[in-house]
C-alpha cells in the first residue's frame, strides 16, 4: 500500500482524516412512461465523506476508534442532510461503504453501526426501523447502489427504492467512502399494493 506523504496533516474531524465531502440531489417529476407524479415529487438527497481508513493493508479485531468516531461522522452527516433538505421531511434511508482496495469490506462495516447510524436518524425525525446497508470493496470512480426503505415501517412497499452514486476520485485504496441517502416519499405512482405505513407503524415486530 502505498504511503502517505511526509506532509500529511493526519486527523482533522474527531481523530478521522475526511478528505472530501460530498452531495447529491435529485428530483423525478414523473414515472420513465411520463405519468406525472401522484403528489409531491419525489427528492432523493445523498450525503458522502471520504475518510482514510485507518486499519487498510491489516487486520484487526479492534473496531473501537472508527466506532467512537463515527458517532460524530453521524451527527454532522446529519447537519449536511437537514441544511440541503431546506425543511422537507424525511420518508426512506439507507447507508453505505465503498473500500478501497487496500481495506476489507468489514472496514467499511465499522464506519456504518449503529454509534454512527442513531444521531443520522434522529436528525431525520427520528426513526423506528433499521436503516438498510450495503457496501463493497472498489477502486475510484465505482458506482454503488443504496438502498432505501422507509425509516418507521420496514416493509412498505412503495418505499423500496436505490439511489445510484458514484465517485469520480474516491476511494483511493486507503480510504472508505461514507454515504447516506434519504428520500421525501416512496416511489411514483408505486401501485404494487401491499400495506401503508400507516397501517402497520406500532404493530410490534414490524420494525
Amino acid at each position: 500500500m502505498a504511503q502517505r506523504p511526509a506532509n500529511f496533516n493526519g486527523p482533522n474531524f474527531n481523530g478521522l482524516h475526511i478528505r472530501k465531502w460530498y452531495t447529491f440531489a435529485e428530483e423525478t417529476l414523473a414515472v420513465e412512461s411520463g405519468a406525472g407524479a401522484d403528489g409531491a415529487s419525489l427528492l432523493k438527497l445523498v450525503v458522502a465523506a471520504t475518510v482514510v481508513n485507518p486499519h487498510a493493508g491489516s487486520y484487526t479485531d479492534d473496531f473501537s476508534r472508527v466506532i467512537e468516531a463515527s458517532a460524530a461522522l453521524g451527527k454532522e452527516f446529519g447537519v449536511r442532510l437537514r441544511e440541503r433538505l431546506g425543511g422537507r421531511a424525511v420518508e426512506s434511508y439507507g447507508k453505505a461503504a465503498l473500500v478501497g482496495t487496500a481495506g476489507e469490506y468489514e472496514h467499511g462495516n465499522a464506519f456504518l453501526t449503529s454509534t454512527f447510524a442513531e444521531p443520522v436518524r434522529q436528525a431525520v425525525g427520528g426513526g423506528k426501523a433499521w436503516i438498510p446497508s450495503t457496501g463493497k470493496r472498489a477502486a475510484m470512480g465505482a458506482a454503488i447502489d443504496v438502498p432505501l426503505a422507509h425509516k418507521d415501517a420496514l416493509y412498505v412497499r412503495s418505499h423500496y427504492d436505490t439511489i445510484s452514486v458514484a465517485f469520480t476520485d474516491s476511494p483511493a485504496p486507503d480510504e472508505v467512502v461514507v454515504i447516506v441517502a434519504v428520500a421525501t416519499r416512496g416511489r411514483l405512482r408505486a401501485r404494487l399494493g401491499g400495506p401503508t405505513a400507516a397501517e402497520i407503524i406500532g404493530e410490534d415486530g414490524l420494525h
